[in-house]
């Protein structure tokens, strides 16, 4: 250490062009024992003197760049180095012809912002990925510089306001060229780590599609998936779930499913009977993903997919892999959202075979199977009534409307119960409900702070008083309905469409004696006269209407 001493007192006096022996001695000392040697550097204050040996002309600029690379793999120099000023010359330095300085340049950028979001949004200020993603297309043949610039670009990609700046670029071009290149399963998974942030942006997502990287995935996908190498098994999921991710952007779904006759598409449909749980879990999530617009689901309906998928949930029934479940009751539910699929889809037994999960005590699996449903039945009253009597549908409804865990399977099994309802308007289905001790959970959706969901919630129970008054009057006075309906008239939030519906459910359930006298106590008359002054003249009507019943019966 008496020799670095020496050496760092030399360095303060010395001028750019005598340095050379002091930078090469501490290069040495921090090969030695990196940590003792920064500490030095640190306490003899020679940080401030570096900015000026970064000079692009000297020939010790690589090694002072490298020095600085070294200091700040200790996490307790790298606020130093930003004090000294060491960012702004290094970052001119990135402009250099010399392949040595521009590689000792990049690893000390990367060292000084290791895990540090706000400088490494100060150098995307700075500009410094055009530079990079130029230096990449200059130096692709030199594999030190590009693995640098491949590690820069992981670790900027990760935050948001660097995407706007990539997609600036030919980012997409360049990484589509350089994993053309590779045959190492190292250097591909480089490639694929950058690629996966980039990918997260609907831009990028369309310059990478058009820059040829699916065909590069299916390739990938074709070489691997009989593989049984681990590296084999990484690659196919990672480059079908990039496959996967390309498709959620609209445009580039678009661009690949070219009017259902794209042969990525074509390809992608393959997956689905493939042996291969993960190019199965794919293949149903690139169909969900291609489901995403009328006109894609009713050509894939037309074409037989429904099929496919079908029988890819019969293979998951029994201990199947839940995470293809889920996929494929996402790709249904998708293609169930057209009106005119949903009762091709009916009519190729979607329900029953969905019923079949009906057992999955999984709550990703449950959330789909009941948004499944919920879209096969809008505006299909015969399969709401086929559904709605299924005793052993509407006790699991009712067991799920408790699942306090698992708010999304909680509301989806309320919606689906309102559904039942709405869409059948059956007296078979009402009774089913009742007998299943379903309306307490309908009275408590009716509370619900989405609004969607209270309307939902009054047209069922409106629904049920109409034509089973007698049977669901017990349940309707245990849930306090009609306290909840004063507060949901008397609060000024509460939507038009939810004071209207509330004003139809109590003239409804006038005709029971308790409820009738529940609603003469807590003096309905006062909030309902009130609304007749309402500006929406559907509810100012609709009071005038509940005010004559109420007063004819008071």
């Amino acid at each position: 250490m008496d020799n670095l001493s020496d050496a760092l007192e030399k360095l303060k006096l010395a001028s750019t062009d005598s340095a050379e022996s002091c930078v090469d001695c501490l290069l040495k000392a921090l090969a030695n024992n990196n940590t003792e040697a920064s500490v030095k550097v640190q306490e003899m204050g020679i940080l401030p003197l570096l900015p000026t040996l970064l000079s692009p002309q000297s020939s010790c600029t690589p090694k002072v760049a490298n020095i600085i690379a070294e200091l700040a793999k200790n996490e307790f120099m790298r606020s130093p180095c930003v004090e000294a000023g060491l960012i702004p010359p290094l970052i001119q330095l990135l402009n250099s012809a010399d392949q040595e300085v521009l590689l000792q340049t990049g690893r000390a950028l990367g060292n000084i912002c290791y895990d540090s979001h706000s400088l490494q949004a100060q150098l995307i200020n700075m500009g410094v990925i055009p530079t990079l993603v130029k230096l990449l297309g200059i130096h692709s043949h030199n594999i030190a510089l590009t693995e640098m610039c491949l590690i820069a670009f992981g670790n900027l990609a990760e935050l948001e306001s660097s995407k706007e700046q990539f997609a600036s670029t030919n980012i997409a071009e360049e990484l589509v060229r350089l994993f053309l290149k590779q045959t190492e399963h190292e250097k591909k998974e480089m490639i694929f780590e950058v690629l996966a942030p980039l990918a997260e942006n609907d831009v990028i997502k369309l310059q990478l599609v058009e820059a040829g990287l699916v065909e590069c995935l299916l390739e990938v996908v074709a070489q691997t998936v009989d593989g049984e190498r681990e590296e084999d098994i990484a690659q196919l999921k990672t480059s079908s779930d990039l496959m996967v991710l390309l498709l959620l952007g609209d445009e580039s779904m678009q661009k690949l499913f070219e009017g259902g006759k794209g042969s990525v598409f074509q390809r992608v449909l393959s997956w689905i009977p493939s042996h291969n749980h993960q190019l199965q879990l794919a293949g149903a999530l690139a169909i969900a993903n291609f489901a995403r617009n009328d006109g894609n689901c009713i050509h894939m309906v037309d074409t037989g997919i429904v099929q496919k998928l079908l029988e890819l949930l019969d293979r998951h029934v029994e201990e199947g892999n839940v995470t293809v479940q889920h996929a494929a009751l996402s790709a249904l539910r998708n293609l169930a959202i057209p009106v005119v699929n949903k009762s091709k889809m009916l009519s190729a037994g979607v329900a029953d075979v969905v019923l079949k999960f009906l057992q999955s005590e999984m709550p990703p699996v449950q959330f789909k199977l009941l948004g499944t449903l919920r879209m096969l039945i809008d505006t299909q009253a015969e399969a709401a009534d086929q559904l709605g009597t299924n005793g052993k549908l509407v006790e699991r409804l009712v067991e799920w409307c408790e699942a306090k865990d698992h708010a999304g399977v909680m509301g989806e099994s309320n919606r689906l119960l309102s559904a039942l309802i709405r869409h059948s308007k059956s007296k078979e289905v009402v009774r089913t409900v009742i007998h299943g001790g379903g309306v307490k959970h309908l009275v408590t959706m009716a509370t619900s702070e989405h609004m969607i969901m209270q309307n939902e919630a009054l047209v069922a129970l409106g629904l049920i008083a109409a034509l089973d008054l007698v049977a669901a009057e017990k349940d309707f006075v245990g849930a306090s309905l009609v306290s909840v309906l004063h507060k949901l008239l008397s609060d000024e939030r509460s939507a038009p469409e939810i004071k209207y519906n509330s004003m139809i459910l109590i003239c409804a359930v006038m005709g029971s004696e308790p409820l009738h006298k529940e609603v003469q106590s807590l003096a309905f008359i006062d909030v309902v006269s009130k609304l007749r002054a309402h500006e929406n003249k559907m509810v100012s009507h609709q009071a005038s209407l509940t005010e004559q019943r109420l007063t004819a019966q008071s």
